[in-house]
């Protein structure tokens, strides 16, 4: 696909398989192919990696970071679980909005948490609303321990943000959605893997081994959940879609 942008004609033309697409530069439908293609190639020079949350690293668009608080702030869970903890920004991210709220706490599990980024966790302000378990999110030891910390009856939203394979996230959808209480969600993260495959940084395989496969399959096999982006509760643009790096990952119990 070849983009061109003219900023003398105030127009974005798009040349895909010898079909061409000429849009007014200030238009909605230019604005997601110009996003597109700016999540793309700010993922490849790890635009991602420049930023931090209280203090700590935090690999996330921020984006989806917002966008997750919407979520989050409307749902209020009493429990957020999130596999994948890298540096801990993310569980101090979360951690911090249920301090805010007033309610709610982190469970956080990695297969490796390594012992700096351990004690800069557990030295952070936020940690008493965290709790940390090392080993792989997929084990039945590991996932007994998550479901132990649960108590009857609590509000449970999950994100998967370890390992990206397909079939990892498919077994970690088996291992959690039960956990997922009515109107909230498990998220499957990452998913933009399907459209960086080509990308310098980006791996063959990812153009089917990506999170959006797992999640799909998943639903089809679960009607209980639905795949869906959660509404915006503020708009006042003509947009409607996500910049993410989350795509098809919001899945919705019903």
């Amino acid at each position: 696909m070849k983009i061109t942008i003219d900023t003398d004609l105030e127009q974005l033309s798009v040349d895909d398989n010898e079909v061409q697409t000429t849009l007014d530069l200030f238009s909605d439908e230019a604005f997601e192919i110009i996003s597109g293609q700016w999540a793309k190639v700010g993922w490849n020079q790890r635009y991602v990696y420049t930023f931090s949350w209280m203090g700590r690293p935090i690999i996330q668009l921020p984006e989806d970071m917002v966008r997750t608080q919407e979520v989050i702030y409307r749902v209020k869970p009493d429990v957020i679980v999130e596999t994948g903890i890298a540096h801990g920004g993310s569980l101090i991210y979360y951690a911090s909005l249920c301090k805010a709220m007033g309610k709610g706490r982190v469970i956080g599990v990695d297969i490796e948490i390594r012992p700096h980024n351990r004690k800069a966790v557990e030295e952070h302000e936020m940690f008493d609303l965290i709790t940390m378990i090392e080993g792989s999110s997929i084990d039945s030891d590991i996932v007994g321990q998550v479901k132990a910390l649960i108590k009857p009856g609590e509000t449970v939203l999950v994100i998967l943000d370890s390992n990206h394979t397909k079939q990892h996230v498919a077994d970690e959808l088996e291992a959690y959605h039960d956990l997922v209480t009515k109107d909230s969600y498990i998220v499957a993260t990452d998913g933009s893997m399907k459209d960086l495959y080509n990308a310098p940084r980006g791996e063959a395989d990812w153009i089917w081994n990506h999170p959006t496969a797992a999640a799909e399959e998943f639903a089809e096999a679960h009607p209980e959940f639905a795949i869906e982006q959660p509404a915006w509760p503020f708009n006042e643009s003509g947009l409607s879609k996500n910049i993410t790096h989350w795509p098809g990952a919001w899945l919705r119990r019903e």
